[in-house]
């Protein structure tokens, strides 16, 4: 592929790359696209590593529990010594032993309902840990758009100060051979300084905004690459707002209420389980040796076994069942009620970003409009000061409607494709293939 020459790039995007330069920034050859950068954050942000670690812990608190319906094994060594004097006689005896012993839980519906409990905190840390990853890739991609609307935002404001400086070194000039009053002059000098003003702070903004990037994904001195030009943004499917909301059951928000209100329920089956007997089998096996002194000597091996099936019934535990079941009936209802909340409060939150991202497309379209119109006033403005119909104010506004106009377009751009990512993560649907897509609208 050729080399692109300069003088064929859109205006914007020659300041974009002047702004760079200036700011000390990588050329775009060594930038980063939105891809890159969600990968290295993946394995570099400490909330979204947090909550991979807590899902991995899970399935390991999962198995502790699942312990309770395995068999329990243990060993014993003993050794021991016996002293005993009266009047009559007196004995030694020392004896060692070394046995096994274990239990088998046969029925404990209890134990059943914590290990179902357990199993469902397994699936809670998933959804937990999917939350996670959908926020880090919003995260990353509203960092990465802010410093490409940052390094915009400079870009204009240094172009308009350059324009502005271009106005008052032009009013200046016509002060000076008399075809123009001081207050050309002073007018433009006004702006001029005001310009100042703005690119001092557009470019303090940049510097926030690439330090908060930096700090996402741990790196200095990151450069993300901007958007291929034209720009040409996707439209939102499906283009209906119910289509999104019928999504949300399946988000890990709505899908993480619906499992604690399922362990509400079997916390409250667990309480009832207290009404119920319980089995288990057990038994030991021992063998050792003994050997006894005084008045007679004696010794030998000694070999002892034992097994047992027991049934425990609960008669009266003083209320405590009936009142533990009570409590559980009311914090089964709480769960029902926040599952209720959580289906209520996603759905909003879906049709609050769908029409937001309507809301922004109109937007764009409306400012590529106004851009072309900003274009062709601010044209007709110079030539009709030229012509001395327009005086130098008319043209100082024109000039600023249009970088104005600009930046707030690709602002704009940049909100709408961030909002995409916002309307996939309020339905819970968004992956990270969905920010793989967006990255192809990114600069090669």
């Amino acid at each position: 592929m050729s080399a692109v020459s300069p003088t064929r790039l859109p205006k914007l995007s020659r300041l974009v790359l002047a702004c760079a330069a200036l700011t000390g920034a990588a050329p775009f050859a060594q930038a980063q696209s939105l891809a890159e950068l969600y990968d290295t954050a993946r394995g570099y942000d400490a909330t979204y590593l947090a909550a991979r670690a807590q899902a991995e812990s899970t399935q390991y608190k999962a198995e502790q529990a699942h312990a309770l319906r395995r068999p329990q094994v243990g060993a014993q060594l003993q050794a021991g010594r016996s002293d005993s004097e009266s009047p009559l006689s007196e004995s030694t005896s020392r004896s060692t032993t070394a046995g096994l012993n274990a239990s088998q839980t046969i029925f404990n519906r209890a134990n059943d309902k914590t290990i179902d409990q357990a199993d469902l905190g397994v699936d809670i840390s998933r959804a937990d840990l999917e939350t996670a990853e959908q926020d880090l890739i919003v995260r990353v991609a509203q960092a990465y758009f802010d410093v490409l609307a940052a390094q915009d935002a400079l870009a204009t404001a240094q172009a308009n100060k350059n324009g502005i400086a271009e106005q008052l070194a032009s009013a200046k000039r016509n002060f000076e051979v008399g075809t123009a009053t001081i207050t050309d002059t002073r007018e433009a000098q006004a702006r001029f300084d005001l310009a100042t003003a703005q690119e001092i702070a557009a470019d303090n903004d940049l510097r926030t905004k690439r330090i908060a990037l930096d700090q996402l994904v741990g790196r200095d001195g990151v450069v993300p690459k901007p958007l291929a030009t034209p720009v040409a943004l996707p439209g939102t499917t499906p283009n209906n707002v119910e289509a999104w909301v019928s999504q949300t059951d399946t988000s890990p928000t709505v899908r993480r209420a619906q499992l604690g209100y399922d362990i509400a329920k079997l916390e409250t089956e667990k309480a009832r389980a207290g009404h119920l007997p319980t089995v288990g089998l057990s038994g030991n096996y021992g063998r050792g040796h003994t050997k006894i002194t005084n008045p007679l000597d004696a010794s030998g091996r000694v070999t002892s076994s034992d097994v047992a099936l027991t049934m425990t019934v609960p008669l009266f535990a003083g209320f405590a069942i009936q009142n533990r079941v009570k409590e559980t009936l009311q914090l089964e209802e709480q769960s029902r009620n926040l599952l209720d909340s959580a289906r209520r409060g996603t759905a909003q939150a879906t049709r609050q970003v769908f029409y937001g991202v309507q809301s922004g497309q109109a937007q764009v379209k409306a400012l590529e409009a106004a851009e072309s119109s900003s274009q062709l006033a601010l044209e007709a403005t110079q030539l009709g000061y030229k012509v001395g119909v327009r005086v130098n104010l008319d043209v100082l506004n024109a000039q600023t409607q249009l970088f104005t106009t600009r930046r707030d377009l690709a602002k704009a751009r940049y909100d709408v494709l961030v909002n995409s990512l916002k309307l996939r993560q309020a339905a819970g649907q968004l992956k990270p293939d969905d920010l793989r897509a967006l990255n192809a609208l990114i600069a090669p």
